[in-house]
């Protein structure tokens, strides 16, 4: 499905909000894992949709903005990337809790635009560049629970919730869920039966050194999950971060983008003829089955895409191992928790905004590239066994590396400096390895 087949209708009343949508039933601990497995591809994919609208966006008076575009697209900006760090955090919140139960951490997720049945209808992850469009998609996804979008087409009625597998099941059924926050309210209540019904004791049965903490990536609000109250704050703190407090959501994703719509919508008022995105066109590097993204066509700014899809798989590659790791030490949990934000920083952001100045190709003449986030692995393949995890971590930097000199040689795209980057944190990742400092 393409961005413009999207069903994303007008701006939402936010007089007040309805009652909650009927509750989803959790009653064994497969359904709670579940739950959880769909609510970490949800955060990432919502993540991934900020980061390319982010990308998508101009810089400066040099493309044809005024002083004063220029700043408000900055901060515009910036709100997108900071919300992007926060769905990072939430990402990582919900490994915790997948852990704590005894899952294993859960970092896969469709290719986007996501095949139909990847999540409910109302749920519908698409990569759109920045402006109005893209706004109201955002704004739809993080809405509160129980605040009606009027007139958004192609949304069923609810239904009666029902529990994902009675006590005659063993295999939990899919789910509707209406909203994040509908979909959180169910794992929140589930972790509050299951704990009641099996005891804290045993559903929390994973390792306590398994989990995520503030020590690791420096988030103050990385919950360490071990029990029922630390469950349930790390469930609030994504919800309350995503659509606010109930009844209290302009200091939430939801409320800030409400303002970066009205700015924008304000400066439009001034100049009908603003701009804020580059001549941006989601495709993808190779075709994916399902879609009718156009391949892109320019040879260097596919290498850069893959060159961006790689660095990704790497983040998600080291943070799988952290969360699945088995004798590291302490200083090298820190280098994994350490690397994956490093990456972020130092070679998936300066990444995207490339590839939004270069040419789609001659497919599309006068449109530019952009990020695809394509996945071609799952995240979960590397063995675990710490020497063998560490040594392939990096082997694929020093490739990632490798490649992106290639195409500075042979493009003149200035990616050198990112190959430095890499190649440092493969030597760090090295000397680690062997417990040594790096």
């Amino acid at each position: 499905m393409t961005a413009d087949e999207l069903a994303i209708g007008p701006m939402p009343s936010t007089e007040g909000l309805a009652a909650p949508e009927r509750p989803i039933v959790v009653e064994h601990r497969q359904q709670l894992m579940l739950l959880l497995r769909e609510a970490a591809q949800l955060e990432h994919a919502i993540m991934c949709q900020y980061l390319f609208a982010a990308s998508s966006m101009k810089e400066g008076t040099g493309e044809g903005l005024t002083s004063v575009q220029a700043e408000a697209v900055g901060q515009w900006r910036s709100t997108l990337f900071q919300v992007a760090r926060e769905e990072m955090l939430h990402l990582a919140l919900v490994q915790n809790l997948l852990t704590d139960i005894g899952a294993g951490p859960m970092l896969a997720r469709p290719n986007i635009p996501t095949p139909p049945d990847s999540f409910p209808a109302d749920v519908q992850i698409a990569l759109i560049p920045f402006g109005e469009r893209a706004l109201r998609h955002f704004l739809f996804l993080e809405r509160p629970e129980g605040m009606p979008f009027e007139d958004v087409d192609g949304l069923p009625a609810g239904g009666h919730a029902r529990p994902l597998v009675g006590d005659e099941d063993i295999v939990p059924l899919p789910q509707h869920y209406a909203t994040v926050g509908h979909l959180y309210r169910a794992i929140d209540i589930g972790f509050a039966w299951l704990t009641a019904k099996l005891g804290e004791d045993r559903l929390f049965a994973g390792p306590p050194s398994a989990q995520a903490t503030e020590e690791h990536f420096g988030w103050p609000k990385l919950i360490p999950v071990v029990d029922l109250d630390s469950a349930h704050r790390a469930v609030s703190t994504i919800v309350e971060q995503g659509e606010g407090a109930r009844g209290d959501w302009k200091d939430a994703h939801f409320g800030r983008f409400m303002q970066v719509f009205d700015e924008l919508r304000a400066v439009r008022q001034v100049d009908p003829d603003f701009e804020p995105a580059r001549p941006v066109v989601p495709g993808t590097v190779r075709p994916q089955v399902g879609t009718d993204l156009p391949v892109i066509s320019d040879p260097a700014t596919a290498q850069v895409a893959d060159l961006f899809n790689v660095v990704n798989e790497i983040v998600l590659l080291t943070m799988t191992r952290f969360f699945a790791h088995t004798d590291e030490t302490s200083e090298q949990l820190a280098t994994l928790a350490d690397l994956p934000v490093r990456l972020m920083f130092q070679a998936i952001r300066p990444l995207g905004l490339l590839l939004t100045r270069l040419p789609f190709g001659p497919s599309h003449p006068g449109a530019t590239g952009a990020p695809t986030f394509e996945l071609f692995y799952s995240s979960g393949y590397l063995l675990p066994n710490r020497h063998a995890a560490w040594l392939l971590l990096e082997e694929r930097l020093r490739q990632t590396a490798e490649f992106a000199r290639r195409i500075e040689e042979a493009h003149g795209i200035g990616v050198g400096g990112i190959a430095k980057g890499l190649d440092a944190l493969a030597a760090h990742l090295a000397a680690q390895a062997n417990g040594g400092a790096g």
